[in-house]
């Protein structure tokens, strides 16, 4: 059966992109992974040694804590208790994969590129909420957050289809798969705060920027728009 959801969509479109990855640094302070174990909103977690692209595997916290609360947890448990990890190619079609993680008897994979380089991570989860979205059109108050004007406050790292589902916008979803992406691919240039840039007729405004992506967006429908607002795609105001 075909799902029309997913018909046209990939793994690379829904992914966790390789920087928003959670995952468990054998590097770190051990107190620092202990309160990470003990702390996390995840089931499962990439084990890694300094990058992610030295992955050991996928740790099950149940596992994790089970030997945390008796003691025996260690560096070298969390290597051993840590499942084989699961690679997906990135072009790999959202109903093609959903068959897979049930055949594979799998509920989380690292999705890599034609050169084998990890670019993201997406779950089983991922999917059935990429089917099911139309469903639930409240924004994620984590990520998108209403303003008393009509506007909304959107982290950089928020997906492009995540937000169009969640607001029913159509912003461009063929090219960068977050909104701090978008911005930079249309502005050619890291940002500074106050900069607006307006994209298929969707006023954008950076509220927060590092010095390598933007972190926060105010963002407004065309409807919602100052007419007058100087905003012009791909330019910077004052």
């Amino acid at each position: 059966m075909r799902l029309p959801a997913l018909e046209n969509a990939s793994v690379e479109d829904i992914m966790v992109p390789r920087a928003g990855i959670a995952g468990i640094d054998l590097a770190d302070d051990w107190n620092a992974i202990r309160g990470q174990l003990e702390n996390s909103r995840h089931t499962r977690l990439p084990v890694f040694d300094e990058t992610i692209d030295n992955v050991l595997g996928v740790l099950h916290l149940r596992k994790a804590l089970a030997a945390l609360s008796r003691g025996t947890l260690s560096r070298e448990g969390l290597r051993e208790l840590a499942d084989d990890v699961y690679f997906i190619p990135e072009a790999t079609p959202l109903q093609r994969q959903l068959v897979a993680f049930r055949e594979n008897r799998q509920r989380i994979g690292l999705v890599v590129d034609e050169y084998g380089d990890i670019q993201g991570l997406v779950t089983l989860a991922d999917i059935l909420d990429e089917i099911i979205g139309a469903l639930k059109p409240a924004p994620d108050s984590r990520d998108i957050t209403p303003e008393t004007g009509g506007g909304f406050l959107v982290r950089g790292s928020v997906s492009v289809r995540a937000l169009n589902r969640a607001l029913a916008w159509e912003l461009p979803t063929d090219g960068p798969k977050t909104l701090n992406g978008l911005i930079l691919e249309t502005l050619e240039t890291i940002p500074q705060p106050n900069t607006s840039v307006r994209v298929e007729g969707y006023p954008l405004e950076v509220v927060q920027a590092s010095r390598n992506a933007v972190k926060v967006v105010r963002v407004r429908s065309p409807e919602k728009a100052n007419d007058e607002a100087d905003v012009k795609t791909g330019e910077f105001t004052d």
